[in-house]
């Protein structure tokens, strides 16, 4: 392993030689809003190729509200960047229904749109109108997010917990059908899966707990390959053929890069951040923003901008306050969302940031705002 230092950021090149050949297949959105695009027409091309008109939810942001435990309240709100127009409980809206669960995350993959509640069930939904298409209510523990592989569904989640409220028992749920059904296997994993991600016949698992990324073959549904880190692994990114692996470790961040051509774990972005959370959204060009917590009983938060640049980086601060609670960025439009919890008393806001840190809006949402999404 070959070691430099350039302005304070450790850089380190490591390759692990991985005898699997992996092709590109889509990217899981997680937590994060980005998009290459937004779609500024009022028609999109089907399948077929023919134009047609687009849904009520088509063109905007999503805005995840996590809920409050105990009444399982989670929503998704839609939000109109343009006009700024905001409708809430969109859910309930189009189902009839609440959503009744903890929201940990949004999952769009295969035309449908994944609701991952970690109160133990994902609901599907068509992301042009909100109506339901299926769900995954039974043989979940705590889930965390989802990929999809062909005709699977593959769910991280914690696992109960025992005594000592631990997970020693956490695994990836195999699901048979894209619009929900029965869990068919349970994979065993290290402790606290988090983000996975889909690459031709593999699933990639960012095991938080074991500072590990493990590769499951989705065919075999069993764990193939390891990857050792340095830090805790929370969320993945592909741009231009490069996976990006976002890991935590004590007083900084550790940003990874996995080339999928190869499977080979090349450089590492060492960047002297404390107190990092797991929140993170990257903007498409190699710019992350990311939230900083000292947690109880001051809970002096930040928002964090981490510019990196052929073999450096730089952080800069550029929002302070307390309660944040997630994170976004409009790529159309250069902006960043902050999204604050507000102690989980009542209802949640957003802030509208300039890519200098400037307030443009606020605007209040749902309980527990954690997340956006773009498409």
């Amino acid at each position: 392993m070959s070691q430099a230092t350039h302005g304070g950021i450790i850089i380190r090149n490591a390759r692990f030689h991985v005898t699997l050949k992996l092709n590109y297949k889509h990217m899981k959105l997680n937590k994060l809003l980005w998009a290459s695009a937004l779609i500024s027409v009022s028609f999109a091309c089907s399948d077929s190729g023919e134009e047609k008109p687009l849904g009520k939810y088509d063109n905007g942001i999503l805005i995840m509200n996590e809920g409050n435990f105990g009444t399982n309240d989670g929503e998704v709100y839609y939000l109109n960047p343009n006009t700024e127009e905001l409708l809430p409980n969109i859910f309930e809206a189009e189902n009839l229904r609440p959503f009744a669960g903890l929201l940990e995350d949004m999952v769009l993959e295969a035309d449908r749109l994944y609701l991952v509640a970690n109160t133990g069930k994902v609901e599907i939904v068509n992301p042009a109108d909100f109506k339901s298409l299926g769900a995954v209510s039974a043989e979940l523990d705590q889930p965390r997010s989802l990929a999809v592989n062909g005709s699977k569904l593959f769910i991280s989640d914690y696992g109960p917990y025992d005594a000592s409220y631990a997970t020693p028992d956490s695994y990836v749920a195999v699901v048979n059908g894209l619009d929900g059904g029965v869990v068919s296997k349970k994979i065993e994993v290290s402790d606290k899966p988090e983000d996975l991600f889909s690459y031709e016949n593999y699933i990639f698992v960012a095991s938080s707990e074991a500072n590990k990324i493990e590769i499951i073959d989705a065919t075999q549904e069993t764990v193939v390959t390891t990857i050792e880190l340095e830090a805790s692994p929370k969320q993945f990114n592909a741009e231009g053929g490069i996976l990006w692996v976002y890991a935590i470790a004590t007083d900084e961040v550790i940003f990874y890069t996995l080339n999928l051509s190869s499977l080979t774990l090349e450089n590492s972005y060492t960047v002297p951040v404390a107190n990092a959370t797991n929140r993170i959204s990257f903007d498409g060009d190699d710019k992350m923003y990311i939230l900083t917590s000292s947690g109880y009983p001051d809970y002096n938060d930040a928002v964090v901008t981490i510019d990196i640049e052929g073999n450096t980086a730089t952080a800069t601060e550029l929002m302070t306050g307390s309660g944040f609670y997630g994170i976004g960025f409009d790529d159309d439009l250069d902006q960043i969302y902050v999204a604050n919890s507000n102690g989980f008393q009542g209802n949640g806001t957003v802030t509208v940031l300039s890519e200098t840190g400037s307030v443009i809006r606020s605007f209040e949402v749902g309980r527990g705002p954690s997340g956006f999404l773009v498409y």
